[in-house]
């Protein structure tokens, strides 16, 4: 276990210098989500106040804004570039130089996003929680804050992510054939916005619908950490679905292993 974290060590340095040194770059990515994330909240506040009704599909407009908010923190928290980082490699040829390493390819990426990781808690992820439970404590009236629930959460971002990283991972290596991802990964990102709940939430869906999206891994994304956040899956529920997240972290994983020995094969680059 030593030798494995002196092994993969210099990656997670890697992965915080990275976020230092291009910190600009990263004050502006995290502003045009934020922004979205407003654009989100001021649609949904004109639904709720042209509908009658106190509430919709469950949820009042309270809550709907503390979703929002959620789901904002938690996209941040499962964010991996996997799949930019795969097709950007092969394209310019610096993939070689990773290849030839005697380390896991893999664990590469999963190291290096988890510098990003530490400094993005400390930098924004805090912040913001501590942020969204102010905002629910004023939009509801109470302190709504639960520890295991926090906890639960926590949890279930990190399977969340490790679906997120493996399934980018196994997106990624379609670069060994098709040469350039930036298309088709934009094509993902909207599929996936919407499958996993981003958009709107999967209880505004009919009742079939939502209930294959659920058993989908994108669900397992974002909807299920912020369903458990606000205490709308409780007891069995949440076993589940945490359940149904360990599922799918290890058939991405197992799929990422054998999608590698497979495209491995097709390997040609364009630069280096």
């Amino acid at each position: 276990m030593r030798k494995k974290i002196r092994l993969y060590k210099p990656f997670v340095i890697a992965g915080m210098q990275e976020t230092t040194t291009y910190r600009v770059n990263w004050i502006f990515l995290m502003l045009g989500n934020v922004l979205g994330c407003f654009v989100s909240y001021f649609v949904w506040k004109a639904v709720f106040l042209s509908d009658p009704d106190s509430s919709l599909n469950g949820f009042t407009l309270p809550q709907m804004v503390v979703y929002i908010f959620l789901m904002f923190l938690t996209s941040t928290i499962i964010f991996s570039g996997g799949t930019y980082d795969i097709g950007e490699e092969i394209r310019d040829g610096t993939i070689a130089m990773r290849m030839i390493k005697p380390i896991s390819y893999n664990a590469t990426f999963l190291f290096q996003e988890l510098g990003n990781k530490i400094m993005t808690v400390f930098l924004l992820v805090i912040p913001l929680v501590v942020g969204v439970e102010i905002c629910r404590t004023v939009l509801l009236g109470a302190v709504q804050f639960n520890i295991l629930m926090f906890l639960l959460y926590v949890l279930s971002c990190i399977f969340a992510y490790l679906i997120n990283f493996f399934f980018n991972i196994c997106f990624g290596f379609i670069a060994f054939i098709i040469k350039y991802l930036w298309g088709a990964n934009m094509m993902k990102n909207c599929i996936i916005g919407f499958l996993s709940g981003s958009v709107i939430p999967l209880a505004f869906l009919p009742e079939v619908v939502r209930n294959v999206f659920l058993i989908l891994p994108f669900a397992s994304l974002n909807y299920t950490p912020v369903m458990i956040y606000m205490g709308m899956y409780q007891g069995a529920e949440i076993l589940y679905y945490i359940g149904l997240q360990v599922f799918w972290v290890l058939f991405f994983w197992g799929l990422s292993k054998l999608l590698w020995s497979v495209s491995t094969r097709h390997l040609s680059v364009q630069g280096g």
